[in-house]
């Protein structure tokens, strides 16, 4: 008959035990497990993405309540429990539910501090721990404007930094003259608070509260220097406290947290204890990877082995804020008998900081260049001699004699977390790559979570995979977009699609961007990949866009601009050429000239004069050639079959509805069309992205063509009859491209990468993915393809250029 095993807490800590146990001694136990939140388990360390807005309360579930009826454990929901009787060896809610129990696990982790201020219990006020908080917080960012987070540590500052992304005023209270002081020294605090500070959090520091004023509502924090500062929300993160409430009135042994031993048991040899509630050794933990190491001997002890124990963990800090770079671990102040030894550079917004003790690593502070935290944190836990890399130590690790550099992650133990996130321990991560072979980082990450939420763990995880798998190895076949990220264009769509990203600074904070706002290559790429999958679902950013694009024209060498208004299939008439004149001689532009794409190009227009030159085109019926955009450029044309004698086709006509089909769509750069009346190909339809060339039978399709320096004919794509299926496969392979192709890539090497026969497959052969992708187009096209011009003439008096998308 199987044993009672209950469980008190529904957190990290507890559920990682119940995990651990099921894998070491699956029917040992009937588990019962109480939780006073009414949901399964989550990842808390995401909350502040959730209140960041880049993830959903969903997204972070580690085990939802289906999982637990899965594996036959009983789970109530909302429940409190209220008494443990340990003579009856049966715990009770505070409504009534009994629950005897042979074993006993309490992991009722911590209460925030509050501090004991007037006010504190007024509507506003609010603690940062839990699902419940983050939706007060977000509750009332959308209805008020000012926030104060009292509390400059960990938690404070994510909090300030997730209000700040949904619009708030934040202003960070702290008690002390520095940030983080319990994991940082003061000249790290200082870099970091700068970095804060640029970003729009304000500080008042060495500041102690002395009441929240208000009525109704919080509407003000005092201080004791009598100063006063507007709040409609006030975030208290001054700490944690264990809540031991229950295992001190059940009689059991207390301090600051529950005492355990090394065998995390309490003073009762039927409870055991883990988590943030927990006091070991005089050490009470609150980051995850100390939590997880005592639910893994918490586990083994209940699984039957007496020798599993607990010794203490050494344990490191990362700040969870968008292109932040911040590790601390060990004893980074130093004191007497260390040494430190320290690297800094302000302009760079470096600084490293290592401390020593009796030629040992006891301590590390690294911030704005984290790369070597991780073997920092291995040296302090192996605590082996480093007297022969003191002279190295602040460049990171170093090759042998033999020129190897082993990594540092293989030589971790087993039991060491590699993801501190999912708390996935180097062990489980090998484990699992070779007995179900896996090749691929994704494959791992299916399998154990491991680089799965924050990903700052992958470069560890794919160094345990490439040694695991062996040759098997798959390796990511992508570059970094840029110096910003180790993720690869293909990864960063992945992402969008997968996690519903929608802004740059989701895609910063979610994918742990190394700088704050990326830079010139990959914000304009990152801003059409959003563009190009949530057509509709995001906003345009216009910081986002090269000058061209956001002053709707082409600069040129004298500082004046170029400006192109569409003609359609290069056809005009005597209406839209006055028009054009009258704009040249009000404008006075100097010169005018026909371009190879078969329209009127208006140069040396002012920057002052764009608005009022496209305002008085606009009226003319005029919209923008996108000269100057990664969107369609032009569709060039012969007259066709309506007036050349060799004409087969009405060239003209069809090049006029494929412009007026795709103009205006962002693509990944520019695309250029043009369609032939006949075989003589007088448009050079072989050497556009998309070319048409008009046949006896119908029209013959032509992909992936280049002019320009690297010359690069078009692959013939099919044959078609009529002007209908030219559309749908025009559209289909346009979207294709915009799916797949990388920001700045054009269709040629997008072709050469794919393959012509991938391509056929998907727009040719496979009739169903043809029609599904040239819907996606036309669908996306409701959103992009409007007058972008109509508003241009109010932007003359606000002396603003508006981005396409934020005219439609």
């Amino acid at each position: 008959m199987k044993k009672q095993l209950v469980l008190v807490g529904n957190g990290m800590a507890g559920m990682k035990v119940i995990e651990e146990l099921l894998n070491q001694a699956p029917e040992r136990y009937q588990i019962t497990v109480f939780g006073a939140e009414p949901h399964g388990n989550y990842n808390r360390i995401l909350l502040s993405p959730v209140l960041a807005g880049e993830k959903k309360a969903e997204d972070i579930l580690i085990n939802p309540i289906d999982w637990y009826a899965e594996r036959g454990i009983r789970l109530h929901c909302g429940k409190r429990v209220s008494v443990i009787d340990r003579d009856a060896r049966e715990v009770r809610t505070d409504d009534g539910i009994v629950q005897p129990y042979d074993q006993l696990i309490l992991a009722t982790g911590s209460l925030p501090f509050i501090p004991s201020v007037p006010g504190r219990d007024l509507p506003g006020v609010v603690s940062y721990r839990d699902l419940q908080d983050v939706e007060h917080m977000l509750a009332a960012s959308r209805q008020y404007k000012n926030a104060v987070v009292i509390g400059g540590g960990l938690l404070g500052l994510e909090a300030a930094y997730g209000l700040l992304k949904q619009g708030m005023t934040v202003t960070v209270v702290h008690l002390l003259p520095t940030l983080m002081e319990r994991q940082l020294d003061a000249a790290a605090a200082t870099l970091l608070q700068q970095t804060l500070a640029a970003r729009g959090i304000a500080f008042k520091m060495a500041a102690q509260t002395t009441a929240l004023l208000g009525t109704d509502r919080v509407t003000a924090v005092q201080f004791a220097d009598g100063s006063t500062l507007p709040a409609d929300l006030v975030v208290m993160a001054a700490g944690i406290r264990p809540h031991i409430a229950l295992a001190k009135d059940s009689g059991l042994g207390c301090e600051r947290g529950v005492l355990v031993s090394d065998a995390m048991q309490t003073t009762d040899p039927h409870i055991y204890a883990v988590g943030e509630c927990v006091q070991h050794r005089g050490q009470c933990y609150g980051l995850v990877a100390p939590l997880y190491e005592q639910a893994r001997v918490c586990a083994a002890q209940l699984a039957g082995d007496a020798d599993a124990a607990y010794t203490g963990s050494v344990i490191s800090t990362k700040l969870k804020v968008t292109g932040v770079e911040l590790f601390s671990a060990g004893e980074f102040q130093g004191g007497d008998g260390c040494d430190s030894i320290v690297y800094q550079d302000a302009g760079a917004g470096i600084y490293k900081k290592v401390v020593l003790r009796d030629d040992k690593l006891i301590g590390a502070v690294l911030y704005g260049d984290t790369t070597d935290g991780s073997w920092y944190f291995q040296l302090m836990k192996a605590q082996s001699a480093v007297n022969h890399l003191r002279d190295s130590l602040l460049f990171g690790p170093v090759s042998d004699s033999d020129g190897d550099s082993k990594p540092a992650v293989l030589d971790w133990p087993d039991e060491r977390a590699v993801c501190d996130c999912n708390g996935v321990c180097k062990g489980s991560i090998v484990t699992a790559i070779r007995d179900k072979g896996l090749q691929t980082l994704d494959a791992v990450r299916a399998h154990t979570k491991a680089s799965a939420s924050c990903g700052s763990c992958t470069p560890l995880v794919e160094q345990l995979l490439a040694a695991a798998a062996g040759e098997g190895y798959q390796a990511p076949t992508s570059k970094p977009m840029c110096g910003c990220t180790e993720h690869s264009h293909d990864d960063v769509r992945a992402a969008i699609r997968t996690q519903h990203l929608l802004s740059l600074p989701q895609i910063f904070q979610t994918l742990q961007w190394q700088t704050a706002d990326g830079c010139d290559k990959c914000r304009p790429a990152l801003n059409f990949y959003l563009l190009a999958t949530w057509p509709g679902e995001v906003q345009d950013d216009a910081s986002a866009r090269f000058v061209n694009e956001r002053n709707h024209a082409n600069i040129q060498k004298d500082g004046t601009y170029s400006v192109v208004p569409r003609m359609w299939g290069g056809v005009t008439n005597a209406s839209e050429l006055r028009a054009i004149a009258d704009v040249v001689d009000k404008f006075q532009i100097p010169t005018v000239k026909i371009t190879g794409g078969q329209r009127v190009d208006l140069l040396g227009v002012k920057k002052t004069d764009l608005p009022a030159v496209w305002s008085d085109l606009a009226k003319a019926g005029f919209v923008s050639g996108h000269a100057y955009g990664k969107a369609l450029r032009t569709v060039k044309t012969c007259v066709g079959s309506e007036w050349c004698r060799f004409g087969t086709q009405d060239s003209t006509g069809m090049g006029i509805r494929l412009e007026k089909l795709t103009w205006g769509a962002w693509t990944p750069h520019k695309f250029k069309m043009a369609v032939s009346g006949c075989p003589r190909n007088c448009a050079e339809a072989t050497i556009k992205d998309f070319g048409v060339i008009a046949i006896e039978s119908g029209w013959e399709l032509h992909v992936g063509g280049n002019g320009g320096i690297k010359l690069r004919g078009t692959d013939v794509l099919c044959r078609v009859e009529t002007m209908a299926e030219v559309e749908e496969h025009c559209l289909a392979f346009m979207q294709l491209y915009r799916d797949e192709g990388r920001y700045l890539e054009r269709t040629a090497p997008y072709l050469e990468r794919v393959g012509l026969a991938y391509v056929q497959q998907r727009v040719v052969h496979d009739a169903e993915s043809r029609r599904l992708l040239a819907q996606r187009f036309r669908d996306s096209q409701r959103h992009f393809q409007k007058d972008p011009w109509a508003e241009l003439a109010h932007a003359a008096a606000r002396d603003q250029f508006i981005p396409i998308a934020d005219l439609s």
